[in-house]
């Protein structure tokens, strides 16, 4: 079973939702996340790693 990882920047908040852009792959457009999957603490800028089916933010 292949570990998926992925870096992601918080590029803006709206409203429930945040847009994260891929960090390795930003030509990849932004995805749309409901808030409610992220930790409570973000804001734009934030950068995020998504591993196991969760965020985590990270330096």
């Amino acid at each position: 079973m292949e570990l998926i990882s992925c870096k992601y920047t918080v590029e803006r908040i709206d409203g429930d939702y945040a847009m994260l852009k891929n960090i390795q792959n930003p030509e990849d457009g932004l995805k749309q996340v409901a808030r409610a999957l992220l930790p409570m603490e973000i804001m734009e800028g934030t950068k995020l790693l998504y591993e196991m089916l969760q965020y985590t933010i990270v330096d």
